[in-house]
C-alpha cells in the first residue's frame, strides 16, 4: 500500500466517523464541531484528488462562515433534547427497516461500478488552473442549479436570524432612538444644599 492511499484511508475513516458522530452524539454543539472535523477531513481528500481551490473554499466559506452561524444559531436557540429524544425508541422498530431498505436503494441506483478503486487523477501542467475549469463549467452548464442553491442558502439564512430575534422577558435591551433623545435634565439633577461648618458638622456626627 503506498503512502498517498494510506493517508486517504486514515482521512476517510475520520470524515465517516464524525459524520456518524454528527447524527447520534446528544448535544447539538458537539454535532456541529464533528461537523466542522468532518469538513476538514473531506477537505483534505479533495488535496489528494488535486482540486485545490473547493478544498480551501470548504475550509473558509463552511467552516469558516456557515459553520459559525450555524454553532452560534444552536447556541442562541438552547435547545433542550430531552424531549426530542423521549420517542425514539418506541419508532426505532419502524425507522430501522426504512433505513435498510432506503440504503439498498441506493446501492442498486448508484451500482456496484462506484465503488470499486478509482484511477488516479491525470497530472496536469503546471499553469493549469483547476478554478477556471469549475468555474466554466459552472457558469454555463450548471449555471441554473447554482442560481437556486443560493436562493435555498439565503432563505436558510434569514430564517436563522429570524429564529434568534425572539424576545425574552428576563433580557434587558437597549432603544437607540431613547438614548438619542434623551436630555441633561431626565439624567442629571442639581441639589442645593445650606454650607456647614466644621464645627456644625461634628456636632451633628456626635448628636
Amino acid at each position: 500500500m503506498s503512502f498517498e492511499k494510506l493517508i486517504f484511508y486514515f482521512f476517510a475513516a475520520i470524515t465517516v466517523y464524525a459524520a456518524f458522530r454528527v447524527i447520534t452524539v446528544r448535544n447539538p454543539v458537539h454535532a456541529v464541531l464533528h461537523l466542522v472535523l468532518a469538513f476538514f477531513s473531506s477537505a483534505a481528500l479533495w488535496l489528494l484528488l488535486e482540486a485545490e481551490f473547493l478544498a480551501i473554499t470548504l475550509v473558509l466559506v463552511y467552516v469558516g462562515a456557515v459553520m459559525v452561524l450555524f454553532l452560534f444559531v444552536v447556541m442562541m436557540l438552547d435547545i433542550n433534547v430531552a424531549p426530542l429524544r423521549e420517542g425514539f425508541a418506541r419508532y426505532l422498530p419502524v425507522a430501522l427497516p426504512i433505513a435498510i431498505l432506503m440504503l439498498v436503494e441506493l446501492v442498486v441506483v448508484v451500482g456496484a461500478r462506484y465503488f470499486d478503486e478509482m484511477p488516479a487523477p491525470v497530472p496536469k501542467p503546471a499553469d493549469y488552473s483547476n478554478t477556471r475549469e469549475l468555474g466554466s463549467v459552472l457558469y454555463t452548464d450548471y449555471v441554473y442549479p447554482f442560481e437556486i442553491a443560493s436562493v435555498i442558502l439565503l432563505v436558510a439564512i434569514v430564517a436563522a436570524i429570524a429564529l434568534t430575534l425572539r424576545r425574552r422577558p428576563e433580557t434587558r435591551y437597549q432603544n437607540p432612538a431613547q438614548q438619542v433623545r434623551v436630555r441633561r435634565e431626565d439624567r442629571v439633577r442639581l441639589v442645593r444644599m445650606a454650607p456647614q461648618k466644621p464645627g456644625e458638622q461634628g456636632e451633628q456626627g456626635g448628636s
